[in-house]
C-alpha cells in the first residue's frame, strides 16, 4: 500500500485531489482533522469515496482510552496513533486497476461496504476459515489500515467487500456494518422457534439483534432498556414485549412470562456492566447467555450462577462473518425504520459533536454517522 501525494486516476481518468480532510488519532481524548494526502490504489487495490461512516460505540470508547484499545497491566495496546478511524462505512469506487475491479466483481461508481477486518489470511484461524478472529487482527480504523472517517479510504487486496444500493442514503447503507455483528450474535444464541429471547439494550446493535432475531420468530422477543422512545422502536423492528428497566424488574416479569424458569437466549448489547448479572439472572437453567457488547470498565459476576447453579452456555460474538449479504439484503428492502434508527449525521468538521452526541448516555441519539460529502 503506499500514500503519496501522487494524483490518482480512475480507469475512466477521473482526476482527484492530491490531499483529503480526515480525522486522525492522535491518543485517547486527542483527535483531530487534518488534511492527509489521498491515498494511491496499488495491485489490486481499490479507492472509495467515502459515502457515510458511522460512529461506534467501541470508537468513542477508543476515544475515551479503554483498555480493551490502549493496553493495561493485562494486555497491550492494540488501537495505533496517527491512524484515521471509521470502520463501519460505505463508499463508492472510483479508482482501481483491472484485476481489482474484476477479483471484486465491482466497476468503478459501484457502491460497496467493507468488512471492518482485514485477515491476515495466513494465521491458524484465517486457514481453518475463521477469518474474523485473525491472529493479526489488523482492523479498518484501529489497527494496520486506516477507517474511513475521511473523504477517501483505500481497500488493501486482503479487505473483504460486499455490494450495496446506491440507492439507499449512505448512512442507512453503512449500517450494514452493526447490523451483520447483531445477525452474527443472534446465531450464536442458536435461536429456536419455541424460545423467549431477551436483548438487553435497544441502541444500533440491540436494535439490529431484534431485527435478525425477528428473522428467526421465536415464541417471544422482550427488549430492555431505559429510554422509552428507544423501546418504542425496538417494537417497530420486532420485539413483542417491551421493559424499561428504570421503571420494572425485568427478571420478575421475565420469570412471570415464563412459568417462572426465565429466558431461553439472552444477548448483552448494552455494554453496561449490569447487564451481565441481569441477564444471568433471569435466564432459565441450561439457557444461552451471548455477550456482544465492548466494555469499558471490567465487569464481576458471580460465576456459580453459570456453573453449579443453571450450567449456563455462555458464548462470545464477534464482528459478523458470513451475515453481511443477509445484512445488506434486509436493509435493501426497506422493511426496517431507517430513518428513525440513522438520527444524526455530521460533517467530517463536526467528528466531535458528533463523539459526543454517541456518549450521551440520556439516549439523545440512535445511530449518529459522518458524511464527509457535507460541509458544516
Amino acid at each position: 500500500m503506499s500514500t503519496t501525494t501522487a494524483t490518482p486516476t480512475s480507469t475512466g481518468s477521473e482526476p482527484f485531489p492530491a490531499t483529503m480532510r480526515a480525522v486522525v488519532v492522535h491518543g485517547p481524548g486527542d483527535y483531530r482533522l487534518e488534511e492527509r494526502p489521498v491515498p494511491t490504489p496499488g495491485p489490486g487495490e481499490l479507492l472509495l469515496r467515502t459515502d457515510a461512516v458511522g460512529i461506534c460505540a467501541s470508537d468513542l470508547k477508543c476515544y475515551h482510552g479503554a483498555a480493551k484499545f490502549w493496553g493495561d497491566e493485562n494486555r497491550a495496546a492494540w488501537a495505533e496513533t496517527n491512524r484515521i478511524p471509521g470502520h463501519e462505512f460505505v463508499g463508492t469506487v472510483v479508482a482501481g486497476d483491472d484485476a481489482a475491479l474484476a477479483a471484486r466483481k465491482v466497476s468503478i461508481g459501484d457502491r460497496v461496504a467493507c468488512e471492518q477486518i482485514v485477515p491476515c489470511w495466513e494465521c491458524r484461524y484465517c486457514l481453518e476459515g475463521s477469518y474474523w478472529m485473525c491472529n493479526v487482527h489488523d482492523m479498518f480504523g484501529f489497527k494496520g489500515y486506516d477507517g474511513a472517517m475521511a473523504e477517501f479510504v483505500l481497500v488493501p487486496t486482503k479487505a473483504l467487500t460486499h455490494p450495496v444500493s446506491s440507492e439507499l442514503p449512505g448512512q442507512v447503507a453503512a449500517f450494514a456494518e452493526p447490523l451483520s455483528c447483531a445477525f452474527h450474535a443472534v446465531e450464536r444464541g442458536d435461536v429456536k422457534f419455541g424460545d423467549t429471547v431477551v436483548i438487553a439494550g435497544a441502541g444500533p446493535i440491540g436494535l439490529s439483534a431484534i431485527a435478525g432475531t425477528r428473522q428467526k420468530n421465536p415464541l417471544r422477543i422482550i427488549a430492555l432498556d431505559v429510554v422509552d422512545a428507544k423501546l418504542e422502536l425496538a417494537r417497530k423492528v420486532g420485539a413483542d414485549i417491551t421493559i424499561n428497566i428504570a421503571q420494572e424488574d425485568a427478571v420478575a416479569r421475565v420469570k412471570e412470562l415464563t412459568d417462572g424458569y426465565g429466558a431461553d437466549v439472552y444477548i448483552e448489547a448494552t455494554g453496561h456492566p449490569s447487564a451481565v448479572p441481569q441477564g444471568l439472572n433471569l435466564l432459565r437453567k441450561l439457557g444461552t447467555f451471548v455477550e456482544y457488547s465492548v466494555f469499558k470498565d471490567n465487569v464481576s459476576v458471580d460465576w456459580s450462577i453459570i456453573s453449579d447453579d443453571k450450567e449456563l452456555d455462555v458464548r462470545g460474538a464477534h464482528l459478523g462473518p458470513h451475515t453481511w449479504p443477509a445484512a445488506i439484503k434486509l436493509l435493501e428492502s426497506e422493511t426496517l425504520p431507517m430513518s428513525e434508527i440513522c438520527t444524526h449525521q455530521f460533517a467530517l468538521e463536526d467528528f466531535q459533536e458528533a463523539l459526543d452526541l454517541v456518549g450521551d448516555s440520556a439516549g439523545a441519539s440512535v445511530k449518529v454517522s459522518i458524511i464527509p460529502s457535507r460541509r458544516a
